[in-house]
């Protein structure tokens, strides 16, 4: 991609952006501009007709200023260059009584990930429309019992560039589709709700295949299916088996934020100045990989220009390393892992996860169910609580069994899991064979900013967990 999406179409000119940008950081630590394009689109189908259907086209920019902990920000929707001297003018500011040597730029080691087309125009609107029409019926006439179906698809694709003092420029291109359907099922009064769905840094073509989103709209029917026989969960204590795949969430939510650069350098976090001590049971290796290409998480570079990496955090049970964005690493003396990411062109970059992940071990799952005298096997997970410093949360399981003697048994109601990340780490006693990542559905949120992120893991047994339920 060539800079004539920032410049010819904008009021900015390339060789004056430059000198105001390295008037600007003159001085200062580490800083950036960063310029932004994205289109996005929505649609949703519910009650039998097209009920919304959006598109957006935002740009932008964002200039930082960093020296010591001290950011100075400034931001605007207006790409012109009397918009960016006021933003020059308001970070220099966080650079007042000192002058510091400007931190070498990011590596040139990246893989390009993702071509400049732009997926969304590959699909005309009729198309779309007619899709979630077809996901309705489709849906509807699989089961009498169906009352409701929601049928949503989004995309998005941007554009960015990142200007660093001294003429270094980055440039990367960011596809994001998503195809979700929801069903509600009922017998007399009683009505449960089950919803699938899939995405990924690509275009539509391979979520609206026919043989994909039927796919989605029978899984998203059996689980509201199964629900509807759901029998209240029990309370207490006990064995706990969580399934493959988007069960990941939980890890990510209870631990990954733990161990983000900020919170352990702020030493906020359970896993602060631990870094070669045992924080999990052996076997435990949990990874954070942005290089998965097509993945909901993975990027090329991360938001400050970073190329993404595979960063082992946790390896057989030993913590080895943080997420690290640059301010974050200078500051601790610790590599740059390309976890740097922002929301978007307002918001300042911060340490986050892309794909995070526990490897697979070497027991099968029909193993791990047997050994399980009296527990519960956790598939499927809808929203949580977390606190993140701690790590302490409760999930709410959207799809759970109750398991007894080695046998799963009825599917549960209301199930909530109850604990804290670290000590769940201690307490995985068996790890399966059978790891998966999550369809490429999954947001994180951080200090108001919500990425993109990919989570995964196999089926993994802990030994004592606390249930939420109506009662033993």
């Amino acid at each position: 991609m060539t800079h004539s999406l920032f410049y010819e179409k904008t009021g900015l000119d390339k060789a004056r952006t430059q000198a105001i940008v390295d008037d600007a950081l003159q001085g200062a630590d580490d800083g950036e501009l960063y310029l932004e394009y994205a289109q996005s689109e929505a649609f949703v189908f519910d009650d039998n007709r097209l009920k919304t259907a959006s598109y957006n086209v935002e740009q932008g920019f964002g200039l930082r200023a960093v020296c010591g902990e001290r950011t100075g920000y400034a931001h605007a929707s207006d790409l012109s260059e009397e918009a960016l001297k006021r933003a020059a003018n308001a970070v220099q500011a966080v650079k007042t009584g000192r002058g510091g040597v400007l931190a070498d730029g990011p590596s040139r080691t990246n893989v390009k990930l993702y071509p400049d087309d732009n997926p969304l125009n590959a699909m005309p609107f009729e198309a779309k429309s007619k899709l979630l029409a077809e996901i309705n019926d489709y849906a509807r006439s699989k089961d009498s019992r169906v009352r409701q179906v929601s049928a949503s698809l989004s995309g998005e694709w941007s554009a960015i560039e990142i200007v660093r003092p001294g003429g270094e420029i980055i440039r990367d291109i960011r596809p994001l589709v998503r195809l979700n359907v929801s069903v509600t099922a009922g017998e007399g009064d009683r009505q449960e709700s089950g919803s699938y769905g899939a995405g990924g840094r690509e275009g539509y073509a391979r979520f609206v295949a026919p043989e994909a989103w039927r796919g989605y709209v029978d899984e998203a029917l059996r689980q509201a299916l199964v629900n509807l026989k759901a029998e209240p969960a029990p309370a207490g204590e006990m064995e706990v088996v969580l399934g493959p795949g988007w069960t990941g969430v939980l890890l990510h939510e209870a631990v990954g934020h733990g161990l983000e650069g900020d919170f352990n350098r702020k030493k906020t976090s359970a896993f602060a100045g631990r870094l070669g001590e045992r924080v999990a049971a052996p076997g435990v290796t949990v990874v954070d990989d942005g290089t998965l290409s097509g993945r909901r998480g993975s990027l090329s570079v991360d938001d400050e220009g970073t190329p993404t990496s595979r960063t082992v955090l946790i390896e057989d049970g030993i913590l080895k390393g943080y997420m690290q964005d640059r301010l974050n690493a200078r500051l601790m003396g610790a590599p740059v892992t390309g976890n740097g990411r922002r929301e978007n062109f307002a918001c300042q970059p911060m340490p986050r996860m892309t794909n995070t992940f526990m490897l697979a071990g070497r027991h099968k799952p029909e193993e791990i169910i047997r050994t399980v005298k009296d527990g519960v096997y956790a598939v499927n997970f809808s929203g949580g609580q977390v606190d993140i410093t701690s790590g302490k949360f409760v999930f709410n399981c959207t799809e759970a069994y109750r398991v007894k003697d080695g046998k799963i048994c009825a599917p549960l109601k209301n199930a909530a899991l109850i604990g804290d990340g670290p000590t769940v780490l201690t307490r995985v006693s068996m790890i399966g064979d059978d790891f998966a990542l999550d369809p490429g559905i999954g947001v994180c949120g951080k200090a108001g900013q919500g990425v993109p992120v990919g989570v995964g893991q196999p089926t993994i047994k802990v030994d004592r967990l606390t249930v939420g339920g109506a009662g033993v």
